[in-house]
């Protein structure tokens, strides 16, 4: 029976190697972490993470061929595949503060494999790392491998929050990068022939190290350049009084480009985008290319910019101050179905607002309290490391309630802001809810859910990303 140990129970390796225990029943599957709280959760009704249809596929596999545990040296010592899935942040000091990956975790992980491995291993690279880490990781395996012979794989994954489960059981593509060497070979064939169990042998793709380790970057790149172009088009769109929903889909429509990822919004977030080009830009910087780190660079600047550009529409569009406002804000999390807040444009928009003293109440059906009050108090890049090493909140923002519904938020606001386009905003009864609003009632639509046009039947001053501005608006311009 083939073992595999993953290395990181977080929203890649938990998923990914609960889909491989279900796909795989003659493979032993165990999903190992240091963090108590997270194991513990993943034994429990109540999983550490939401993603749709990942309840059903652990509870199919737990216990069978599908373990979660806290013995991370037994089952990385046991294991045939060693999958590496821990944290990669931006490093927050010293060389390449505020661009380059941070590769303690990683290199931790690379020494303590080396430390208990008693058989030789394959250690696959799942987490997102910077070109050329397999070099180190493979210097520090080798150098403390005491006779045991270790394969580096990368081996990318592609996930999108929301759907993850639906992309491992059909994905667009497998990618396998290994060393050009019969051994490289060998360890490549080894995982393809797990993959290969439900994935069609055209999908899985084999490469090189470097070009595996670059491919996950690139294709993060060029989807967040595709959200920064359109967001660009929107500040257009507004200015000239041409709307980006009729804009891009008439570009979308052009076979060569395509739809995807043509959607307007108050900028995009996530784990890995806004990571991954830093990641790229040093990456561009450290190898002598400063005009293609600056291009990359520019992707980042325009979203930053985008969330800027909300803010001060919200805050001129209401006689230019929002201090002692309330003001709703519904959806905090990055996207709708799935609670993660990592790098969410929630978090700029609402320290916008605060920073012009708004009082706000916030809703959204996934995301707690303490993570809400904790993303507004931590540092930029604080939030990927481990729980343990984050820095406790000391205070909670008193300008922020956090609320269980919809029309408790909107209750006596001035304005309401909507950042996540889950579904249930589209069905609100805005009818009811201008009631119990302060007079101007304002709609901010960050996602462009919401019916403007119906909106302003009811009576509601409405700004839509992108759309042609209300004459109430083009009265109060934005500063930026």
């Amino acid at each position: 029976m083939v073992k595999i140990c993953c290395i990181g129970a977080g929203y890649v390796g938990g998923p990914t190697m609960a889909v491989i225990a279900l796909k795989c029943p003659s493979v032993e599957v165990a999903v190992v972490d240091i963090s108590v709280p997270r194991i513990t959760a993943w034994n429990s009704d109540q999983l550490p993470i939401y993603e749709p249809g990942l309840d059903d596929v652990v509870k199919q596999c737990r216990g069978k061929n599908l373990f979660f545990s806290t013995d991370v040296e037994k089952h990385v010592r046991e294991a045939d595949i060693v999958f590496v899935s821990v944290n990669t942040p931006t490093k927050t000091r010293g060389l390449g503060a505020g661009k380059a990956a941070d590769l303690t975790y990683w290199e931790s992980a690379a020494r303590m494999i080396a430390d208990v491995s008693v058989s030789d291993k394959i250690v696959v690279e799942k987490s997102t790392v910077p070109v050329k880490t397999a070099e180190a990781i493979e210097k520090i395996l080798t150098h403390n491998s005491k006779g045991i012979k270790f394969q580096i794989l990368s081996n990318p994954e592609f996930l999108a929050e929301g759907t993850a489960i639906e992309d491992l059981f059909m994905p667009d593509r497998v990618l396998i990068g290994g060393r050009e060497t019969p051994e490289g070979f060998a360890a490549v064939k080894a995982l393809k022939d797990v993959y290969a169990q439900w994935v069609p042998e055209e999908r899985i793709l084999t490469t090189n190290l470097w070009s595996a380790e670059l491919s996950k970057l690139a294709a993060n790149a060029f989807l967040a350049q595709r959200i920064s172009s359109v967001n660009a088009m929107s500040a257009l769109c507004e200015a000239t009084g041409a709307n980006v929903s009729e804009v891009s889909y008439a570009v979308g429509k052009d076979s060569r480009i395509g739809p995807k990822f043509l959607n307007s919004s108050v900028g995009f977030g996530g784990s890995c985008f806004q990571k991954d080009i830093l990641n790229l830009v040093y990456i561009c910087e450290c190898n002598g290319l400063p005009e293609v780190a600056e291009y990359w660079k520019q992707v980042i600047k325009i979203n930053d910019y985008q969330k800027t550009r909300f803010v001060n529409r919200i805050v001129s569009s209401m006689f230019n101050t929002v201090s002692n406002k309330k003001i709703a804000v519904l959806g905090f999390a990055f996207k709708k179905d799935t609670g993660d807040t990592r790098e969410t444009p929630a978090i700029d928009v609402c320290k916008g607002l605060l920073g012009d003293k708004a009082r706000l109440s916030i809703y959204d059906p996934q995301v707690t309290e303490e993570q809400i009050q904790r993303d507004l108090t931590m540092n930029k890049f604080d939030w990927d490391h481990p729980l343990h090493l984050q820095p406790m909140s000391p205070t909670t923002v008193k300008q922020v309630s956090v609320v269980w519904d919809a029309y408790d938020a909107t209750k006596d606001a001035h304005g309401i802001c909507i950042l996540t386009e889950w579904d249930e905003f589209k069905k609100l009864d805005f009818e009811k809810i201008f009631e119990n609003m302060q007079k101007p009632a304002f709609v901010f639509d960050g996602r462009n859910v919401v019916d403007a046009e119906k909106l302003r039947k009811i009576g509601f001053i409405v700004y839509s990303i992108g759309k042609p501005l209300d004459q109430w608006l083009k009265d109060m311009p934005a500063l930026a």
